[in-house]
C-alpha cells in the first residue's frame, strides 16, 4: 500500500510525547565510529548503517539533521558513544515529525475508504515471532502478515534476512533494546502500537524467537486488549504468554505418561507445583485427574487458570477453559479426545479466550 505524504493536518500526538521530545533545540546527531574488524551480524545492531538505511523514511523532515555514520558499508558493529541516553532522545525527536505525518495519512486513508475498513474503524495488530533468524523457518502465516503490513516495529534480534521480506511500501521502525540502550521504552512501544491501530493501520510487531516466551509480547497484548484492540499472535493461536513478567518466570514441559504407564504421571509433581511457573502437559488427557490432584496437594492453588486444547490450530480445534480444580470435569463434559494439550498457570487468564471478565482475569493473575 503506497503511503504518499500529500495531506497535512493539525495533530495532537499525545501518545508519542511530543511535548517531551519537541523538535526544537536538538543537538546534532553525533558521528558513530565503527569497528570494521567485527564480523557482520545477521541482526540489527543498534547504530548500524544498515538500520538507518532501512528506517531512513523516518528522518525525512527537511529541518532536521539526519544521523551520520562514519563507517564503511560493510561494517556491522558500531561502538556506542558515552551519552547513549541523549542519543535515544535525539533519535526519537528526529523521528516524531514523520511519524505524525504517517499517522495522519493512515487516518485520512481510513476515513476515505468507506466500507472497506472494519466497523470499529480499528486496524489489525499482529505480534509475530521470527524464530532464530532463518527466514525459511517462518510460518506461511507470518510471511503473509509481514508482506501486507503498513508499519512494522522490529526488535534487534529480527534478522536482516527476515526484514528483506517486508513489502516495498511498508514502513519499518526500529524499537530494539540492548543493555544500556533502549531505542524506545516499553511504554512508548505500547503507545505506538495503540496510536497506529487506532488510525486503522495494519501494524506488525516483529520479535525474535517466540513473542510470548520472555519477549514481553504478553504485556503488549494485554495493554492493547485493555484499550479494546484485538491482537493476533503468530505462531501462538491461543494468545497465552507462556512467560509474563511478574506472573510466570519460567515454563515447564511435562509428559502426561509415567515411565511405567498407568495413571500416575507425576513423579515430578512436588517440584512442578510452582505458582510462578507455567506447566505445559503433553499426552496428559487420561491422567489429568491425577495430575490436578497432586499439583493441588503440593501447593498449587485450586483456582489456578487452566486450559485444554484439542487439535490445536486445525479447523477442528476445540478449547476448554476452567480453574484447575474443575478442568478434568469440563474436559469430560466436552468429550475432548487426543491430541489435546494442557496448559496450567496464571498466564492462561491473559488469553483473550479466557471466559472471565478482564477485571476477573487481572484479579486471578494478581492472586
Amino acid at each position: 500500500m503506497a503511503l504518499p505524504y500529500t495531506h497535512h493536518y493539525d495533530l495532537s500526538f499525545f501518545a508519542l510525547n511530543l511535548k517531551k521530545f519537541g523538535s526544537s533545540h536538538l543537538q546534532p546527531f553525533c558521528c558513530l565510529r565503527c569497528n570494521s574488524s567485527v564480523s557482520s551480524s545477521p541482526f540489527t545492531e543498534k547504530h548500524s548503517l544498515q538500520r538507518y538505511q532501512r528506517d531512513q523514511w523516518v528522518y525525512n523532515n527537511n529541518n532536521q539533521q539526519r544521523p551520520s555514520l562514519s563507517c564503511d558499508d560493510e561494517a556491522a558493529s558500531c561502538s556506542v558513544p558515552a551519552d547513549s541516553d541523549s542519543i535515544r532522545l535525539n533519535d526519537i525527536a528526529l523521528q516524531l515529525p514523520e511519524l505524525r505525518k504517517l499517522l495522519q495519512v493512515l487516518k485520512h486513508k481510513r476515513e476515505s475508504c468507506g466500507g472497506q475498513v472494519p466497523k470499529n474503524g480499528l486496524g489489525d495488530v499482529f505480534l509475530v515471532g521470527t524464530g532464530p533468524g532463518d527466514p525459511d523457518l517462518l510460518t506461511l502465516k507470518a510471511v503473509k502478515v509481514i508482506q501486507k503490513a503498513d508499519l512494522l516495529l522490529y526488535d534487534r534480534l529480527v534478522s536482516n534476512a527476515v526484514l528483506d521480506l517486508v513489502g516495498p511500501d511498508a514502513r519499518l521502525l526500529y524499537v530494539g533494546k540492548t543493555a544500556g540502550y533502549h531505542s524506545r521504552t516499553q511504554e512508548e512501544i505500547h503507545e505506538l502500537l495503540l496510536s497506529f491501530a487506532e488510525a486503522g493501520a495494519t501494524v506488525v510487531r516483529l520479535k525474535g524467537g517466540d513473542p510470548l516466551v520472555f519477549g514481553r509480547g504478553g504485556e503488549e497484548m494485554d495493554f492493547l486488549q485493555q484499550q479494546g484492540i484485538q491482537v493476533k499472535v503468530i505462531p501462538a493461536e491461543l494468545g497465552i504468554p507462556l512467560t509474563h513478567r511478574g506472573i510466570a518466570n519460567s515454563v515447564r514441559f511435562l509428559t502426561g505418561h509415567s515411565r511405567k504407564g498407568g495413571t500416575d504421571p507425576l513423579f515430578v509433581a512436588e517440584n512442578a507445583a510452582d505458582p510462578d511457573s507455567t506447566l505445559v502437559v503433553y499426552m496428559g488427557l487420561s491422567t489429568l485427574p491425577s495430575l490436578a490432584q497432586k499439583l493441588i496437594h503440593h501447593g498449587l492453588p485450586p483456582d489456578t487458570p487452566a486450559t485444554a486444547v484439542e487439535r490445536g490450530t486445525t479447523p477442528q480445534q476445540r478449547m476448554v477453559f476452567a480453574k484447575l480444580k474443575d478442568l478434568a470435569d469440563k474436559i469430560k463434559t466436552a468429550e475432548l479426545v487426543s491430541p489435546t494439550l494442557i496448559i496450567i498457570g496464571k498466564v492462561v487468564a491473559l488469553s483473550p479466550f479466557w471466559p472471565q471478565s478482564l477485571t476477573e482475569a487481572s484479579r486471578l493473575v494478581e492472586v
